[in-house]
């Protein structure tokens, strides 16, 4: 950046965009658990539907992920989040409107998961290149550890929110509360002061969009780095996403859980990604941000296995400790490999390379859905929910192979120069 951005202590733009994350945040995770008790205790959905409905959130990654970093990187990134938080209103609120009209069907839950989908991909790929103008490169650990740690703290309360609303009111109304943070979002993003942002990369070539979208593949696919995180988090995602499916299906059917109860026991187990963030920044400064990730992505890996184990009564506390300490590794890492891209990639790269890991990451995630849905009919749901923790603990252990299994730091950056100049010279897409 040529302009640097005021310390996140100070910057009132981080101000505004961490308060309108948190609450957007809140009323997503509220929405988490309210659309799967929906479909779950108004339409009697089985596995299979609860796959579809987890697929149509993820599938619009696997669609849009590499034109919407194309188009990002060459758009006012803040702009893009805005236009995505009013459209994500407008397609929840059809939810509580549909119900009061007597028209809500689970095609619709699930036609209304793909439409705010779509306009996640965008507002997440501009997200994370929007970060760096806000907050100057020094400050990118404790800014991304407030922002991962506040999105850790909303997934607590929002799980027990949606379930008390859904309890006290008609499960459909709750949603209101995601409309809510999203318009939220909007307006922190609107009072920004747009002349305190840092400023912008340089401006992309007037390229056609194809070789915009093949130059940040490229970029992934030669960068040892950036391979191995996206290959990793793509089967990792897979499993979690998985199991996570059929979690509110689990408890309500197998744990004999209300809808108050799964609620509460969904947000105790997301104190872990609270505390994953907390101790994201003094683990790096104390191991180096390669020994961080390797303690971190062990310790949320083998501990997924406990969700699949619990049972009626006092088992229902394996839920709680193994999303728990799933929670700590994952969002602890996360904080860390943030901050790592953004000073590794430059700037005027960030959203095509951001958006070519998601689809990775995240385009693994419907398939996850619709094999989650279709092994938990012929398997049964416990069953599936420990084949995907398998899965995903072995996607941890992979760190002892990978490419930071040795050392104590990550690149501190820039990205090396023979990558960028072999990427753009790789053959145009046809």
């Amino acid at each position: 950046m040529s302009a640097a951005a005021p310390p996140a202590g100070l910057n009132h733009n981080f101000r505004l965009l961490w308060a309108g994350e948190g609450i957007s945040v809140l009323g997503s995770m509220t929405t988490t658990v309210v659309f799967p008790l929906i479909a779950v205790t108004q339409f009697d959905a089985g596995p299979f539907w609860m796959g579809i409905l987890t697929g149509a959130i993820w599938l619009p990654w696997l669609l849009l992920g590499l034109v919407a970093g194309a188009w990002v990187d060459r758009s006012d990134p803040r702009r893009v989040m805005m236009r995505a938080d009013l459209a994500s209103a407008a397609v929840v609120a059809s939810v509580p409107l549909a119900w009061a009209l007597d028209l809500l069907t689970l095609p619709h839950l699930v036609l209304t998961a793909l439409g705010l989908g779509c306009c996640t991909v965008f507002f997440r790929t501009a997200y994370g290149a929007f970060v760096p103008r806000v907050v100057a490169s020094s400050e990118l650990e404790r800014a991304n550890a407030r922002i991962y740690g506040t999105e850790a703290a909303m997934q607590v309360g929002g799980p027990g929110v949606g379930g008390l609303l859904v309890q006290v009111f008609s499960a459909a109304y709750a949603v209101v509360v995601d409309v809510v943070g999203f318009l939220v979002s909007y307006v922190c993003l609107a009072r920004m002061r747009p002349d305190e942002l840092g400023a912008a990369g340089p401006a992309p070539a007037s390229r056609p969009l194809a070789s915009r979208v093949r130059e940040g593949v490229s970029i992934v696919a030669r960068d040892r780095h950036l391979r191995y995180f996206t290959v990793q988090g793509s089967a990792s995602n897979f499993a979690l996403t998985g199991y996570g499916a059929l979690l509110v299906l689990f408890m309500v059917r197998d744990l004999d859980l209300g809808p108050g109860l799964v609620g509460l026991v969904m947000a105790a187990g997301s104190v872990g990604g609270v505390l994953g963030a907390t101790v994201a920044t003094r683990t790096t400064r104390w191991l180096g941000s390669a020994g961080a990730l390797r303690r971190l992505q062990l310790l949320g890996g083998p501990p997924a296995l406990l969700v699949g184990l619990a049972t009626p009564g006092p088992g229902v506390s394996l839920v709680v400790l193994g999303s728990l300490l799933v929670g700590v590794g994952v969002v602890g890492a996360n904080v860390v490999r943030s901050s790592f891209r953004v000073r590794y990639v430059p700037q005027e790269l960030l959203g095509r390379t951001a958006a070519t890991s998601a689809v990775l990451n995240f385009g693994t995630m419907p398939l996850a859905g619709l094999v989650a849905g279709g092994l938990g009919t012929w398997l049964g749901v416990r069953e599936t929910i420990l084949l995907m923790a398998a899965i995903h603990v072995v996607a941890s252990l992979t760190v002892l192979v990978g490419p930071y299994r040795r050392g104590r730091d990550l690149p501190s950056g820039p990205m090396e120069t023979r990558t960028l100049e072999s990427a753009a010279a790789a053959p145009p897409v046809r």
